[in-house]
């Protein structure tokens, strides 16, 4: 709660002056039985119509105005609400855009997305009937029993034992909410999940017939969840219909009583009106106590999820040049010793490892390329490719060894200034639903002549150009209206726009013809060549003519060269030349 109370407390003065309407309205609306008991018993009576017609108005005056005062403070209620909720989720996007690697593999993508959503707005929904009901359902409760014990203590004394009675039994159950809702929105995060994997993967789900296993999973998680669900509501719902049953009883202990006390003359028929009208608004009361208590523990639960990212510390943190160490090369990339597994720590000690087994991603990896020289990487899925630029990059830290850009630590550079530095075109990388130029351009400082002989370089303009609006072409969700080769070119023009220092492919032109793929090689040595380049590919014919090639294999350096050195060295990349390119030994 102290999350939420956290953004409230921006917009405390509006806050305040809702709350505070809510209370006016609430006590007006107290005054009404209390009116009618006095017209009733009082007014009519004397058979003065004068004064029956004024307190006929009065009364008339103070219904509506008890109407408008409710209507404003729900309006400033729902403002708070919206304008705290916005700041949570604008809060809660940047977090987690800040997160490393390995922070955004413990959360998961789809507990963010639902934490984004579902628990955002069960806040929302707690912030706003705390200013609709959290005054209201009190001052309730509390006003009709101080004011029916000025009018009759006897039958007051019913309310007066009921009340704590029920209150006791909504603190009990609503205590037990928020493990209960936390086990919801945990099996949330699963449904979410089995969803957005249905949704990215919906054409190998159709191509491979498999939509029926995938509603059978979704249904399972969905089940859970439901299952997770009705379990919590049972739990919390239990108060109602135990309140709503001791108020009836109430209720009808007040009629009894109530109507053998007139027919002794001790009470007086608008006493009895008034007390039935209180008690409807006491039930009320203590039934809008019960459902704040029940958003709470949802919205609890909601916020302590949310707090666990917005709170998550800079696993990444930026270390001073004075404690990196200096390379001893004065290469412009350089990997020195690497070894890396992920969902473990930072250790440049080798002998934190002692006499462990180890499952390593990279295994002592080292290299060195020159400013404006080109590193191919080859080799089967899951050799280690990836990770070296998910290094490369800092999204993670390696477990041990460093890795110097620029002669530097990457760890001495802030990620802005690093990740500036390079072009990069990602396996199963996203083309985003806006026109084609801002998916080339990204917010980046680029003019329109450098877009467009990116475009041009990556083979993307021919295209582009032949759409009536050009550039400004709408791009789909994920690119959906573009072919696999146009989107890498399309995503190759956006590494290419900003000139980087250094450009990486990986496996950027598995979608393009041969002949697009060696016209796109050359126009990068063309007007690229003072990048330093590194080429992730499947296709030897990708990488064959740059500067060197790494060869990995369940991430250990099986061979590293020249082409003709791997040739002659690697028997592993002999193999896939020969097989590539139709040669035998």
């Amino acid at each position: 709660m102290k999350l939420i109370w956290t953004y409230v407390k921006k917009y405390i003065g509006l806050f305040i002056t809702g709350i505070s309407v809510k209370l006016l309205g609430t006590l007006m609306e107290l005054m009404i039985p209390y009116i009618l008991e006095h017209m009733i018993d009082t007014v009519a009576p004397t058979r003065n119509l004068t004064r029956i017609i004024i307190w006929g108005i009065i009364m008339v005056a103070v219904s509506v105005a008890t109407r408008v005062v409710n209507v404003i403070a729900n309006k400033t209620g729902v403002r708070v609400s919206r304008l705290a909720t916005f700041d949570i989720r604008r809060d809660l996007f940047a977090s987690s855009i800040r997160l490393s690697g390995n922070q955004v593999d413990q959360f998961g993508l789809p507990s963010l997305t639902s934490r984004m959503t579902a628990d955002s707005y069960n806040i929302q929904n707690f912030i706003r009937a705390v200013q609709m009901m959290g005054i209201r359902a009190p001052i309730m409760l509390i006003g009709g029993i101080a004011i029916t014990l000025t009018m009759d203590v006897g039958l007051s004394m019913i309310l007066c034992i009921l009340a704590p009675i029920m209150i006791v039994i909504i603190v009990t159950i609503s205590r037990m909410g928020i493990p209960l809702y936390k086990r919801v929105q945990t099996s949330l995060d699963k449904v979410v999940r089995v969803m957005r994997e249905n949704i990215t993967g919906i054409r190998v789900v159709k191509s491979l017939s498999k939509e029926d296993f995938e509603r059978r999973r979704y249904a399972d998680s969905n089940e859970e969840m439901t299952a997770n669900d009705k379990r919590a509501n049972i739990i919390m719902s239990l108060p109602g219909p135990v309140m709503t049953l001791a108020l009836n009883i109430g209720l009808t202990l007040v009629v009894i009583i109530g109507a053998t006390r007139v027919n002794a003359g001790v009470t007086k028929p608008g006493v009895i009106l008034a007390f039935l009208t209180y008690f409807n608004m006491i039930m009320f009361g203590v039934m809008g106590i019960n459902r704040l208590f029940m958003m709470a523990s949802r919205a609890s639960a909601s916020a302590g999820r949310i707090e666990e990212v917005i709170i998550q510390p800079d696993d990444l943190p930026v270390l001073p040049e004075a404690e990196a160490p200096a390379p001893e090369s004065d290469a412009f990339i350089i990997f020195d010793d690497i070894s890396f597994g992920y969902g473990e720590t930072l250790s440049n000690d080798s002998s934190a490892f002692a006499g462990e087994e180890r499952q390593l991603s990279l295994d002592h990896i080292s290299f060195e390329i020159k400013r404006g020289g080109s590193l191919g990487i080859i080799g089967a899925t899951g050799s280690g490719k990836t990770t070296i630029i998910n290094l490369l990059m800092r999204f993670y830290d390696p477990t041990e060894g460093h890795v110097f850009i620029d002669g530097r630590d990457i760890r001495t550079y802030e990620k802005d200034e690093l990740r500036s530095k390079f072009g990069v075109v990602f396996q199963n990388d996203v083309v985003f639903a806006t026109p084609l130029e801002d998916n080339i351009v990204f917010g980046r400082d680029v003019s329109a002549e450098a877009m467009r002989a990116a475009a041009e370089d990556a083979r993307a303009a021919g295209f582009i150009e032949e759409y009536e609006d050009g550039y400004q072409h709408m791009s789909d969700i994920r690119g959906a209206n573009f072919s696999g080769g146009q989107k890498q070119r399309i995503l190759l023009s956006r590494a290419l726009a900003g000139n980087p220092d250094v450009l990486i492919l990986d496996d950027a032109s598995s979608a393009l013809d041969y002949k697009t793929d060696a016209d796109l090689r050359r126009s990068i040595r063309e007007h690229h060549s003072t990048s330093t380049s590194i080429v992730i590919a499947q296709r030897v014919s990708s990488i064959m003519y740059l500067d060197h090639i790494l060869m990995m294999d369940e991430g250990k350096v099986l061979g590293y060269g020249t082409h003709e050195e791997l040739l002659q060295s690697c028997p592993p990349y002999r193999d896939i030349y020969n097989t590539q390119m139709g040669e035998e030994d």
